[in-house]
Parts: structure tokens; C-alpha cells; sequence
């Protein structure tokens, strides 16, 4: 901007400076038309009326150089055509050749320097404002172009302390609960749900973050109604505890899918229908004509929410713990097979999820 705004100065004073050079010379050329005319004519010329003007100084001088009238007091090279000073320049015409004893006219422009001045500070004021201009445009663009990555910034500093409290929670339940030598049974079904529970964080974790998952995954014919029973027999105590019976009308499906893939899939789904459910509420598991239906009769979901919930990190609702990862699994999981996926909810009435192989 300032390179362009020097140029422009440059090119601006450079044109003025040619306009007033051109206006000199056909001023001069006119007296010097009328000194030639009068000479020829045999006439006399007040050569005090040409300088009645407030914009030129003009000087006539003779053959030797001696001014004849005029009111320029500079100092003139006569020599050059044109002598420039640091706020105006003089013209040196001879075209008078002569006549009524004039060899040269001399005049000065009184109005570059104030011109020049008046240009540069409407550069300088131009150029603050296209600056402050430019300048605010910048500062929205880069808050704009921040934002995204502010707010995922936001979600993984809420990502790292949602997992230290998840994390937390069955390890703590672990610790307390095997602090005793001979265990109970209710203390071994504890530490069987908190291990279950890290090993799905850590599940959750591998699965989205491991770089080199893609070398692991083996694609086969897989019984979707068989690996769905036994990931159920892992989410029973946890059932129990909060009291929800689990029903299940489930056939046999075959579906190619990477294993690891689908437990994901139906764990989540699974894992959040428990978490999300009432005190002895239920759930509706269907396996029928390639479509798996996950229903719950828990707190439900508000319909603005149902399209951020597979979101990275987003989380729904604050009442039960966990970080957002788990229904962006499924998502991925569901468009990497091609998986037709579905959710229907009402509040406080319950969650529906269908799944279409």
C-alpha cells in the first residue's frame, strides 16, 4: 500500500507538473504573440499588464539579459528551459526573438508547492483510511477465520477434562472397592462395571484417534444377532444397577462388517440408552429385515439438538457424564459401511435409533 501510494504520488505530481508547465507556455505564448504583433504594427506595449495575476510572476529581459520589467526577483539560468525549485519552477520562452527589445520572458507558477502539499496530505489521508479499512476487515476475517478453530480449541480443552473425569470415576471405583482382602460379590460386580466402563473409553479412544486402525480392520461375514448378545451380557450388571429391563426380538442377520466396527456401534448406542434411561425404565432392541432398532424410554433429546449429536465432542445434555465421541463413532462407522441411520426422539419420552444394512 505504501509502495502504491508513493507511486501514485509520484504520477500525480509528474502530471500536475506537465498541466501547469503546458498552461506557462501558452501563456507566454500569447504575450509573446502580442509583443510580436505590436512590434510589427509599430505599436507600443504596457508590458505591466500582464502582470495583473496572482498565479504567475513574469520578468522580461533583453538580449543581454537585463530585466527590461517584471515582477520575478529570482535568479534566472537562462540556459535551461525549465528551472525547478523546491516549491515552484520557472519558464524561459525566447520566442519573442527580439521584438520591442524582449529577448526572453521568464515566468514562475506560484501554486505547485501548495498544490503538492495539498496532494500529499489527500494520499496521506487516503491511504490512513483505505489502511484503517483494510485493517478492520482483516481483524473480523482473522476473528472469523479463528473461530473454528477457537471453538475446537474449546472442545478439546472440555474433551481432555471430560475423559480425566470418566477416567476417574472406574478407577476410583476400582481402587475403593478392592481395598479389602476377602471381596463381596456386590464389590466384584463393581470393579467388573468400572473395568468394563475403561475398557470402552479405552475402546472409544483406540477406535477414533489409532492412526493405523485401517491396517486392523478385517471385513467378514459377521452374525450381527450373535456379536449383539454377547456384547448385551457385558451391559447387564450395569442394567441391574439402575433397574431397566432389556428386551431384545433379535434374528439371525449376516452383514459384512468389520467386527470391532459393529461392538462399537452397538455398544454406544446401548451404552447411552442405559445412561440416558430412567430408573427402571426399558429398552427395545430389534434385529428384523436388515435393520436394527435401539429404543429407550429415557429423557429424550430436544429436536434442535438431534443433528449436533454425532458431532466430535458435542454432548447433548449435562445430567450423565461422558465427551462426545461416542455417536461421531457411529456416525463414521455408518458411512463407512453404508449404513442407513436414523434418529427419532421426544423429551422426557425416550430416543429411537434405526439402523438399515
Amino acid at each position: 500500500m505504501t509502495l502504491i501510494a508513493l507511486l501514485y504520488y509520484q504520477n500525480e505530481k509528474r502530471l500536475y507538473f506537465d498541466l501547469a508547465k503546458t498552461k506557462m507556455q501558452n501563456v507566454v505564448s500569447s504575450i509573446s504573440s502580442q509583443i510580436i504583433s505590436s512590434h510589427m504594427r509599430g505599436k507600443n506595449l504596457n508590458l505591466n499588464q500582464f502582470l495583473k495575476t496572482d498565479i504567475y510572476k513574469i520578468s522580461f529581459y533583453d538580449e543581454n539579459k537585463n530585466k527590461i520589467a517584471g515582477n520575478l526577483n529570482d535568479k534566472i539560468d537562462f540556459e535551461k528551459h525549465v528551472i525547478q525549485y523546491k516549491e515552484h519552477f520557472i519558464l524561459v520562452d525566447n520566442s519573442t526573438y527580439g521584438h520591442l527589445g524582449i529577448n526572453y520572458i521568464a515566468i514562475e507558477e506560484n501554486l505547485f508547492s501548495k498544490t503538492v502539499q495539498k496532494l500529499q496530505v489527500d494520499i496521506i489521508v487516503l491511504f490512513l483510511i483505505i489502511y484503517g479499512i483494510v485493517s478492520l476487515i482483516g481483524f473480523f476475517l482473522a476473528k472469523l477465520f479463528l473461530r473454528p478453530i477457537k471453538e475446537e480449541r474449546e472442545k478439546l480443552n472440555n474433551f481432555i477434562k471430560d475423559t480425566t473425569h470418566e477416567l476417574n470415576t472406574p478407577i476410583s471405583a476400582i481402587l475403593m472397592s478392592s481395598e479389602s482382602k476377602n471381596l463381596t460379590d456386590k464389590q466384584i460386580q463393581r470393579i467388573q462395571l468400572a473395568a468394563q466402563r475403561v475398557s470402552e473409553i479405552y475402546k472409544d479412544l483406540t477406535y477414533i484417534f489409532l492412526e493405523d486402525r485401517e491396517d486392523k480392520v478385517q471385513v467378514k461375514e459377521c452374525n450381527l444377532k450373535e456379536l449383539s448378545l454377547e456384547q448385551l451380557r457385558y451391559f447387564e450388571a450395569l442394567a441391574e444397577k439402575k433397574r431397566i429391563i432389556i428386551e431384545t426380538n433379535l434374528e439371525d442377520f449376516y452383514f459384512k462388517i468389520d467386527e470391532n466396527a459393529f461392538i462399537r456401534l452397538f455398544n454406544n448406542i446401548v451404552s447411552n440408552a442405559i445412561k440416558y434411561n430412567k430408573p427402571k425404565g426399558s429398552i427395545s432392541i430389534e434385529l428384523r429385515n436388515r435393520k436394527l432398532i435401539i429404543k429407550d424410554k429415557g429423557i429424550g433429546i430436544a429436536n434442535k439438538k438431534i443433528d449436533d449429536i454425532f458431532k466430535r465432542y458435542y454432548r447433548a445434555t449435562e445430567e450423565q457424564g461422558g465427551f462426545g465421541i461416542g455417536l461421531n463413532i457411529v456416525q463414521n462407522i455408518c458411512f463407512e459401511y453404508n449404513i442407513k441411520f436414523d434418529v427419532q426422539s421426544k423429551l422426557k419420552e425416550g430416543t429411537t435409533f434405526s439402523f438399515d444394512f
